[in-house]
């Protein structure tokens, strides 16, 4: 027998006692649900030996895009310790929630991490039927343009059956690309018929706009694969907050401070006593809500609040990106504007005055719409996922924040879900 395979009878001897929530041991967990004999060598060894052999390979752990800075920074540029989690073994269930990947954008830096990420969502019960797709590539895209776009419009064309549940692979760039290529107004109409969440944020915004604009279909802001479950260690409150906003038909989120948008904001940014409002939430990430005004796929909400995030954008280049929208008139006939997080913006490097806060109050003047900051999603760490394209009641408290409530949203089962498979060991 060689060095190799006695390695891996070695590894899978000495998990054979641990027990699964279904009373499988971890090699028979991992053969029921299809993985590969490699699969098994990576789910058996420690996660921190994995990730220190990979962060040998060049590039593939220390090249950081947009889509990876939320993990890597907080907001004042130090290390983030927001997703330092005590890894264990867990339990995992049968995967039953069916679902599929979508490619839009970047390809995955590393291979163990993505496959890490599969083995744990499947662990915490879903079903991942098109994996192979995380090895596509084309230049610094996960595949061509009509591969990736395939993921979506094959379930537009009737060729793959709509699952329970979309989610993204990462973000980066490349989705806009994608959006004339894709039949929107019956995609939209099969997810509502199967009650399919769409999930992802960052350069997913592309594809979650275009799907309300053209399919008035809903979407779920939320981390995805590679970027949040295939870290060493996974934020915690980011995935038990993914889980409850896939299963809760009533999520509220109460926020009590403008900090993650800016400390020198007030919450409620108004020039009158705040009040309830309720409209449809849409938007996303600035960059790429900013780059479809003016086109088909920017959605038209009549009474809409409207919510915006960003990450290592300077002061100056977040304003531009807004007055791309006012002059556009996209803020026209909106009743809110909601920020989520603006990190990683850095001093202008000018003056030092002209600040995301300064760019705020002047967005306030122009539009004459109350703002509401802090809202804890973007690019950070511990964020709370919500719906985009649904029902949205806005209340302001008592202690000078607010309440978002959502309704008017497919859910998921909650006792489908193990949420601890997220981030623990598999």
């Amino acid at each position: 027998m060689g060095a190799k395979s006695q390695s891996l009878k070695n590894n899978n001897h000495n998990h054979a006692t641990i027990e699964t929530a279904s009373g499988l041991n971890r090699r028979q967990f991992l053969r029921q649900v299809g993985m590969s004999a490699g699969t098994a060598v990576l789910a058996s060894q420690g996660i921190s030996q994995v990730f220190a052999a990979n962060s040998t390979e060049s590039g593939n752990s220390t090249q950081l895009t947009k889509d990876d800075l939320p993990s890597a920074l907080m907001d004042d540029g130090s290390l983030s310790q927001t997703s330092q989690v005590s890894l264990t073994q867990t339990s995992c269930i049968a995967p039953m929630i069916e679902t599929r990947l979508f490619a839009s954008s970047n390809v995955g830096g590393s291979d163990d991490r993505t496959q890490l990420a599969l083995d744990r969502v499947a662990c915490a019960g879903f079903k991942v039927n098109n994996p192979t797709i995380t090895n596509r590539q084309y230049l610094r895209f996960a595949g061509t343009d009509s591969q990736r776009a395939s993921d979506l419009q094959n379930i537009a064309t009737g060729a793959i059956a709509a699952p329970k549940l979309l989610l993204g692979v990462r973000g980066g760039y490349g989705a806009m690309r994608l959006l004339p290529m894709v039949d929107w107004a019956t995609l939209g109409r099969i997810m509502k018929e199967r009650g399919t969440i769409l999930a992802g944020f960052s350069d997913v915004t592309a594809i979650q706009c275009a799907l309300l604009a053209k399919g008035d279909m809903s979407s779920l802001a939320a981390p995805m694969l590679y970027s949040e479950f295939g870290k060493t260690k996974p934020d915690e409150v980011s995935c038990r907050q993914f889980a409850e906003a896939l299963t809760n038909p009533n999520l509220v989120i109460n926020i009590s401070d403008a900090t993650l948008t800016s400390p020198s904001l007030p919450s409620i940014l108004t020039s009158a006593e705040p009040k309830s409002l309720t409209g449809t939430i849409w938007g996303g990430n600035l960059s790429v809500v900013s780059s479809l005004a003016g086109s088909e796929y920017l959605p038209r909400i009549d009474g809409g609040i409207v919510f915006l995030e960003d990450v290592g954008e300077q002061a100056y280049r977040i304003e531009r990106m807004l007055y791309d929208l006012y002059l556009a008139g996209v803020f026209k006939g909106q009743q809110a504007i909601v920020f989520g997080a603006l990190s990683g913006a850095g001093e202008d490097s000018y003056d030092k005055r002209y600040d995301v806060a300064t760019v705020i109050r002047q967005l306030h003047e122009l539009t004459g719409l109350p703002i509401y900051s802090g809202m804890r999603f973007g690019h950070i760490g511990q964020k709370y996922s919500f719906p985009l394209g649904t029902t949205c009641q806005l209340t302001p408290n008592t202690d000078g924040g607010y309440q978002l409530a959502f309704t008017n949203y497919p859910i998921i089962k909650a006792e489908t879900i193990h949420v601890e498979g997220l981030w623990q060991a598999v």
